[in-house]
């Protein structure tokens, strides 16, 4: 059997040079007519990217950015081996105001955004946040800012306060306590830290 390739070839014939056929098909009608060729395309040169920051992800272009992840709470168990340790064996003689302290020297919350998102008026759940422990204190995260409670919380208060209660952030005498709304009179001093 002959290859379709070879029967479809014309035989040469004797004494006449072989035609030599273009490599490339030409891609318009004139070229074919006055036997020009076009040349295979070049790969175009990319425009520079902007190298990538060591913490930034990387993604398809056609993909929008994810908006920031919220952080993740803490659980149950945790808040109450954070919260066991931190109680007071008697509040009243370990506990001292902001003027006892010296005075409070933290970050201060501009006036606006404390109307918006603390006072009395703005209560919420511990259990509900995010908690760390930062050197030796507990810390947790509301309204933009994390808390560092820098005096124990009261002993007469429930084993599960922070599940419980509701509490709200104050500003009184010159300085920030966390209050909650079973036991208004007692006031814990926190210091205010922004990330």
């Amino acid at each position: 059997a002959v290859p379709a390739q070879a029967q479809q070839e014309k035989p040469e014939r004797a004494g006449q040079p072989a035609k030599q056929r273009p490599t490339t098909k030409p891609n318009r009608p004139d070229q074919r007519a006055r036997g020009e060729h076009q040349a295979p395309p070049q790969p175009q040169a990319r425009p520079a990217e902007r190298p990538r920051a060591r913490h930034e992800p990387e993604r398809p272009a056609d993909r929008p950015a994810r908006p920031a992840q919220r952080q993740p709470r803490t659980d149950r168990g945790e808040h109450r081996g954070v919260w066991q340790r931190y109680r007071a064996h008697a509040w009243e003689s370990e506990h001292r105001s902001w003027q006892q302290r010296g005075g409070y020297h933290g970050y201060r919350i501009p006036d606006a955004r404390f109307r918006g998102y603390f006072g009395r008026e703005h209560g919420f759940r511990v259990s509900s946040l995010p908690v760390l422990v930062v050197g030796g204190y507990p810390r947790f995260r509301y309204g933009g800012a994390w808390f560092s409670l820098v005096d124990p919380w009261p002993e007469y208060w429930s084993d599960r306060w922070y599940e419980t209660d509701d509490v709200y952030i104050d500003y009184n005498e010159g300085g920030y306590y966390l209050v909650n709304r079973r036991r208004p009179g007692d006031r814990i001093a926190v210091n205010v830290f922004v990330n």
